[in-house]
């Protein structure tokens, strides 16, 4: 099939996706899985397959996601109904003041991005976005867009997130200046996410209705626990639970490359790091600490946490239709054969760097998939093309920036993003969606200004 019919394809996919969500509010989940079978059909994979693929992209992106979602939203319902995230959001409002509150907490995303993943980092905040909402009395989207997309920035271009990881792999590029440039690039981004967010928000965005029953009850007890008869957290207390699977996380990605690999110590560290261990040991840490210790009983606590299960099964079910039509859109090889399309065209590598991973990231969701299939297909020139060290980490980091922008409904993050912040499609479309783009082109533009720097300089 022609690279012309399979961009029609995909075109009309999505516009077809769109339509069902915005035009006939049609259930999300619904919509995803139906598109993406006429999707699969219509690119030419054989019928008896397509159910198949179905499955299979369900069950891939919902292996990682459904666990950390679940355990995640556990963890903030416990935070949130003993009185956690209310004390957090006053500390930090008096330490700060009202209008610096969503500055620090974007600072604090920040540095939480390095050893989280996006996905289990932002949900990880979910409570807290709340509180400090609640306490601002604003739209959480206010504060959880910024805070959302300087987490993914860091995700794209900053080790040891799995796509930098891989890229610099197959790149040959060094780990260590990735790392450096990595973080000198997403620290003004971290300050003009703030800003863009602030001029999108200068709107009132409308929340989805079961969104906002759930922020408007944010702090009150849906489960017959009182209170008042409950002895409150400390706000340490509270940055210890946020901090715990932090620091376990980190424990394996650091602890794991100072010690031989394939080792008894490598694997206890790649266990005790990994996301859904580090999840589960806090959520029984919070269980005890933050519910039994203060005051409720293990029966109490136990409603509490499993009254979280049921709105964030919305979020498990249409992420994981999200990962089925990414997953249809790449076993179709829509984004691959245009970029291969594209790689003929003759363009300086670095701008060649940011448009595949573009395009590969808007044609098939996955930013990690994005990175690893560009730095694939641009590994030869590079090889052969003498770079310098800098230089190569530079088309590595450009590639993650392409990769970052033109989030939208066949990104199972877009899904995280936009149902915990109550937003609809066409909502998350003019403001996540926007904010990443403008963000991953201003990222490409300080990485191709340094590179002309760096190649005139002949470092």
């Amino acid at each position: 099939m022609s690279p012309l019919m399979l961009l029609l394809i995909a075109v009309a996919g999505v516009a077809l996706l769109l339509l069902g969500v915005i035009k006939f509010k049609m259930p999300a989940f619904i919509v995803l899985l139906l598109v993406s079978m006429l999707v699969a059909l219509a690119a030419g994979i054989p019928i008896q397959e397509v159910a198949g693929l179905v499955t299979e992209g369900m069950g891939g992106t919902l292996g990682s996601v459904a666990v950390l979602v679940g355990l995640g939203a556990m963890l903030g319902k416990v935070i949130e109904i003993s009185g956690g995230a209310q004390v957090l959001s006053t500390r930090f409002t008096a330490l700060f003041g009202p209008r610096r509150v969503i500055a620090a907490l974007t600072t604090a995303a920040f540095l939480l991005a390095i050893p989280v993943f996006f996905d289990v980092g932002f949900i990880v905040l979910v409570p807290i976005i709340y509180g400090f909402a609640k306490a601002l009395g604003v739209s959480p989207v206010k504060i959880g867009l910024p805070v959302g997309a300087i987490m993914l920035a860091i995700h794209v271009v900053v080790p040891p997130h799995p796509g930098v990881v891989g890229g610099a792999e197959i790149l040959g590029a060094d780990i260590g200046w990735a790392t450096i440039l990595g973080l000198a690039f997403c620290a003004p981004l971290g300050v003009l996410s703030y800003f863009v967010a602030k001029r999108i928000n200068r709107r009132e965005i409308p929340m989805l209705p079961e969104t906002a029953e759930q922020f408007e009850s944010f702090g009150a007890s849906g489960t017959g626990t009182t209170l008042a008869k409950t002895k409150a957290p400390t706000s340490s207390m509270v940055i210890s639970m946020i901090l715990l699977p932090i620091v376990m996380i980190m424990l394996g990605t650091v602890g794991g490359s100072l010690v031989p690999a394939e080792s008894t110590a490598a694997n206890i560290l790649g266990f005790v790091g990994s996301p859904a261990v580090a999840l589960l040991v806090t959520v029984l840490a919070a269980y005890y600490l933050l519910g039994v210790r203060s005051g409720w009983s293990s029966e109490q606590t136990g409603k509490v946490m499993d009254s979280a299960l049921a709105p964030a099964a919305i979020v498990i079910l249409v992420t994981g239709a999200g990962g089925v039509f990414g997953k249809v859109l790449t076993e179709s090889g829509i984004g691959t054969v245009l970029a291969q399309s594209l790689a003929a065209a003759g363009l300086p590598i670095i701008v060649m760097a940011f448009i595949l991973a573009a395009i590969l990231r808007a044609s098939q969701g996955s930013a990690t998939v994005a990175i690893i299939t560009t730095t694939g297909l641009l590994a030869a020139a590079v090889e052969a093309g003498d770079f310098s060290t800098v230089q190569t980490v530079l088309i590595l980091v450009a590639v993650g920036f392409g990769a970052f922008g033109l989030s939208h409904v066949n990104d199972s993050g877009f899904w995280i993003v936009t149902r915990f912040l109550g937003l609809s499609v066409a909502e998350g479309l003019r403001t996540w969606t926007v904010l990443t783009t403008v963000l991953g082109v201003a990222g490409f533009a300080l990485t191709a200004i340094t590179y002309a720097i760096i190649t005139a300089a002949g470092v």
